[in-house]
């Protein structure tokens, strides 16, 4: 395992690739200056991505609220009156129909979202069916349904899912204040089951409930302590629902969010940082220095779930005013095929 290194700007640099750090000096990242914090982010990027280059990941959800766990962030919990009304599944021709728009659209992966605390196995089968039509258009797939168990992932992982989501949310000592319907090692032992199944992982949190920056260090320092990292780090800012728990916190400042993007590329340099949610309250410079911090994801389409998310037409504005282009998906293929 490599050592940080220091170099010539006073900077914290990677050899290669660790899984042992401690908290010290996860927090040491945190605090150093503005400046030198995004030099290294942007440094590390360049090492392992085109700087230029960003993901462009759709998200749809497949089954909306109704949810039987209480995520004090989450306005498809049962728990909370947010006005979301519970869904049935979407059948599998219309999952395909927002598909095809997606791929139109730019997106190169497409993720399906169920409002489960878990899944029945008669809904495996059926998500099952929607993934391997996603895959026949070319698109990477990711699904995010709750927590599973060894047989449920090994299912997926038969079909063909690219990437799993499932968030740790938070730190581990401040995730009983979010979350009581499941423990911190259900998550884990879904991710476990998701490794094993063979699938890529995709695994971050939520900046702006309440945590403090000793938490958002300590579910980083969890995340890049994993055998191997998370091949998809989404870090979202809160969006404040009223009705749900954490609806009225103080909103995180924006350059705490982006110190939290850049020690994420840092901590993990070979997974994409996804900018997911809160980006509609982002403004254009917030955002852009989040890609120089190393965000290299993002999700297109007017809504995530549930909340609101920037249109395409903004989006692709942007990426214009900062010189962005969308990843190829057989971009990616070729260059992960030379560095194996």
């Amino acid at each position: 395992m490599g050592a940080p290194i220091n170099n010539n700007h006073g900077c914290t640099m990677l050899a290669d690739l660790r899984h042992d750090w401690d908290k010290g000096e996860v927090l040491s990242l945190f605090n150093l200056s503005f400046n030198d914090l995004l030099f290294t982010a942007q440094r590390i990027h360049r090492q392992h991505f085109d700087a230029n280059e960003v993901q462009i990941s759709t998200l749809l959800s497949i089954k909306t609220g109704g949810c039987a766990e209480d995520c004090g962030y989450c306005p498809q919990s049962a728990h909370f009156s947010t006005g979301v009304k519970a869904s049935k599944l979407m059948c599998t021709e219309d999952v395909l129909t927002e598909a095809r728009k997606a791929k139109d659209a730019g997106a190169s992966r497409f993720c399906m979202g169920a409002a489960w605390r878990s899944p029945k196995d008669k809904d495996i089968d059926k998500v099952a069916e929607m993934i391997e039509g996603v895959k026949a258009m070319g698109l990477e797939t990711c699904a995010t349904l709750g927590m599973l168990t060894s047989d449920q992932a090994n299912r997926l992982g038969d079909c063909g899912l690219d990437y799993y989501n499932h968030n740790l949310d938070t730190s581990e000592a401040f995730y009983g204040n979010i979350i009581t319907t499941r423990t911190y090692q259900d998550r884990l032992d879904t991710l476990d089951n998701v490794r094993q199944a063979g699938m890529n992982v995709c695994c971050g949190g939520i900046v702006g409930m309440g945590e403090k920056v000793e938490d958002r260090a300590e579910l980083l320092r969890t995340l890049a302590n994993m055998p191997q990292h998370p091949e998809s780090v989404p870090v979202n800012m809160l969006v404040q629902v009223e009705g749900t728990a954490v609806g009225k916190v103080d909103a995180v400042d924006p350059f705490d969010f982006i110190r939290t993007i850049a020690v994420a590329r840092i901590l993990m340099p070979k997974s994409f940082v996804r900018l997911s949610a809160g980006r509609e309250e982002m403004n254009e410079q917030t955002q852009s220095l989040c890609f120089l911090a190393g965000a290299n994801s993002i999700f297109y389409g007017e809504k995530l779930l549930t909340t609101a998310n920037p249109g395409v037409d903004r989006d692709k504005q942007l990426f214009e005013k900062l010189g962005l282009r969308p990843l190829q998906l057989e971009t990616q293929e070729k260059e992960d095929a030379l560095a194996a």
